[in-house]
């Protein structure tokens, strides 16, 4: 099962451009990061920027419109992400209570929808030859 593993830290939506994290944290982030290499569930990970230099693009009436970060409105943003490959959920939930993280930073973990998730009808239409996208 894959889950994915988003660093939520308060504050981080009115960050200011360029804004990253301490030697410390960095260094901690990284044997918590080794870690899950070395027990072979580690997918892919990466920190983001903060929201001051992103942008968003939303589609009122089916028209892109872009709007360039920070966002006002934003009360929780991603700060980061881990995708790992476990037994379970309590498997991840135990990763992430491993990580050295902040008391200003929250972890939510959600498990990856894989094609055996859905029904039949939205498998055969996700299937290359019925012109839709493959997934893994």
């Amino acid at each position: 099962m894959r889950f994915m593993m988003l660093m939520i830290p308060k504050g981080y939506e009115s960050a200011a451009p360029g804004t990253l994290p301490s030697a410390e944290a960095v260094a901690a982030m990284s044997r918590y990061n080794e870690s899950l290499q070395k027990a072979g569930v580690l997918l892919a990970l990466d920190g983001l920027h903060p929201p001051s230099m992103g942008a968003r693009v939303s589609f009122a009436g089916g028209k892109p419109k872009v709007t360039d970060g920070p966002f006002s409105e934003a009360k929780e943003v991603l700060g980061g992400y881990w995708m790992i490959q476990v037994k379970s959920r309590d498997e991840a939930i135990a990763w992430a209570s491993r990580c050295p993280a902040g008391e200003n930073e929250v972890i939510e973990v959600r498990q990856v929808q894989e094609m055996d998730d859905f029904p039949p009808d939205v498998q055969e239409a996700l299937r290359p030859s019925a012109g839709g996208a493959a997934r893994s």
